[in-house]
């Protein structure tokens, strides 16, 4: 009865070797090294998506006021119009936008707007990552006059 309890308690406190241990740490980094690049690939396309996402919005917010007030806002009114009333404005019904404040694009920049606009009645962009004209990935604009590609 003795020499059992003593095996038992002998099974207990044996633990890890550190050959085990470093064999689990290696399948770890291998299983991190196949998964993390893609999850940062994602996220590149989440914010890309998400700034379409909030042009698209933007649109419709847009649309809504051209609707009440006859003319889509000027370049020097700004998005700032649709969440207060402009002067000369009188038709307007707003605000247009859930949140009365003109949110920023997905890296932390204002959206660009001018109208009327070359591209449209009004042109709506994000200059990307970079915050500048052009790029490739992240760093690309998004813009309102082209869809999601």
């Amino acid at each position: 009865m003795r020499n059992s309890k003593r095996n038992v308690s002998a099974a207990c406190q044996r633990g890890f070797t550190l050959i085990e241990l470093m064999v689990v740490m290696i399948i770890l980094g291998l299983l991190a090294a196949l998964v993390v690049p893609k999850m940062f690939g994602k996220l590149e396309t989440a914010k890309t998506n998400a700034a379409y996402a909030q042009i698209e919005l933007f649109g419709t917010a847009l649309d809504s006021y051209r609707l009440d007030v006859g003319k889509y806002p000027s370049s020097s009114e700004g998005l700032e119009s649709l969440i207060s009333p402009v002067s000369g404005a009188e038709e307007w019904n707003g605000p247009y936008l859930r949140k009365n404040e003109i949110p920023l694009d997905p890296w932390g920049n204002p959206y660009i707007y001018e109208s009327p606009g070359t591209h449209g009645d009004y042109d709506l962009y994000s200059l990307g990552a970079d915050n500048s004209e052009g790029g490739e990935g992240e760093d690309r604009d998004v813009v309102s006059w082209k869809g999601l590609k």
